[in-house]
């Protein structure tokens, strides 16, 4: 099992990696560049070497990179859209380099064109992001929550648009336990149901992350509030199922709960105690 946290890579990613293994985890996510803007970091190829190393030394599992937060691929704002087309494109040559496997985007917001509209307006993008992408780095749609005007808050949603995209092999899926609760999948009592009904819209084979979160809103709220483990409505005997479950044995599982990396190491203690077995 891939168990880590979202690390911040602001002293390189050798350090992130050890600050990984150092906390219990074997895996973790880390922001492409500013979560809140466009910045990024030149590439330390030197760094980045070390920290391949390391990871593999450690037995790592695949890494998971997070696309900035400001980046809306649904906006009918020109400009708005053309930006997120060009940070993730740009995101994908250097995630080669460091050879993380995947990077999560949030797809995207109507802004009050409706959903059908940003749909297709993240179909557009995608199709304009991958029109030359031939390598390893893959796309993660993240499931949302339906709060305010996000769409891809249905497992419906996602296929649309994977089925849609020309590349779709390039795309895959992060599911978020605080958002699938948030969106009225019930996580706590069904989780295997939930699999379930993903894999018959989606298909499993295209669920490549998950991230682990309580929600501090109940089932179906629409409401995207990350909880720590056990302190919210899906509760620790929620989270066990799931952390238990055989279809997430291989896929990272990543943590962003509140609290920074001393709550990361705790609840990464946690979660390896309540794995059966």
């Amino acid at each position: 099992m891939y168990l880590g946290s979202h690390i911040s890579i602001s002293k390189g990613y050798e350090q992130a990696v050890k600050q990984a293994h150092k906390i219990g985890a074997n895996t973790l996510q880390f922001f492409t560049r500013n979560p809140r803007g466009s910045k990024a970091k030149a590439l330390d190829f030197n760094d980045i070497k070390k920290a391949q190393d390391f990871a593999a030394e450690k037995g790592f599992g695949p890494l998971v990179a997070h696309a900035p937060y400001t980046l809306n691929l649904g906006s009918y704002k020109e400009e708005t859209w053309s930006f997120a087309v060009d940070i993730i494109k740009d995101d994908l040559k250097r995630l080669e380099v460091i050879e993380s496997s995947f990077v999560v985007i949030h797809p995207g917001k109507h802004l009050g064109r409706g959903e059908e509209y940003a749909l297709n307006r993240i179909v557009e993008g995608l199709n304009r992001v991958l029109e030359d992408h031939q390598g390893r780095t893959k796309i993660l749609l993240e499931g949302m929550g339906g709060m305010g005007t996000e769409v891809c808050y249905t497992f419906e949603q996602l296929k649309y648009i994977i089925e849609a995209v020309e590349n779709s092999d390039s795309l895959g899926v992060c599911l978020d336990s605080c958002h699938l609760y948030a969106a009225g999948y019930d996580v706590k009592k069904d989780f295997d149901g939930v699999l379930k009904l993903f894999d018959s819209i989606v298909g499993l084979d295209k669920l490549m992350a998950f991230h682990l979160n309580d929600s501090k809103h109940g089932l179906n709220s629409r409401k995207d509030r990350h909880a720590n483990i056990g302190e919210g409505k899906i509760g620790e005997e929620g989270v066990k199922r799931i952390i238990n479950h055989p279809l997430l044995k291989e896929v990272p599982i990543i943590l962003e709960t509140p609290g920074g990396i001393d709550n990361y190491e705790r609840e990464i203690r946690l979660l390896k105690s309540l794995i059966n077995g």
